[in-house]
């Protein structure tokens, strides 16, 4: 199933969007009224291979934990995800196997160019 993953207090999130032609096959997901569970998670992660790519560096609860974790693990990633919507990398885009996360213009073009391929 074709998934977005976005905030929708987020402007940036917003403004992707309204750039991307979405069609119904995509089904969206606000982080912040249904956060990821361990299901979803595992689903990008089995495209991503890595929790921290989608992992979001810039949340400001992250400040805290890097002063309390000394050595951060891929597990840790995966537990921080799932306690809190502020962790997950925003926008997560799934079309079929393919994964477009974040939104650096390069990505947020790829996506635009393989959505409307559907």
């Amino acid at each position: 199933m074709n998934k977005l993953y976005y905030l929708s207090t987020c402007s940036t999130c917003k403004k992707i969007i309204n750039s991307w032609k979405l069609n119904k096959s995509i089904k969206l997901i606000d982080v912040k009224k249904n956060p990821i569970n361990s299901k979803g998670l595992e689903a990008v992660y089995l495209i991503s291979k890595n929790y921290e790519n989608i992992f979001n560096k810039r949340a400001l609860l992250f400040r805290e934990v890097k002063k309390e974790t000394k050595k951060i693990t891929e597990n840790t990633y995966k537990e921080l995800i799932l306690k809190h919507y502020s962790f997950l990398k925003r926008p997560i885009l799934i079309i079929g196997n393919k994964l477009f996360i974040g939104n650096s213009k390069e990505t947020v073009l790829k996506a635009k160019i393989e959505l409307e391929k559907l």
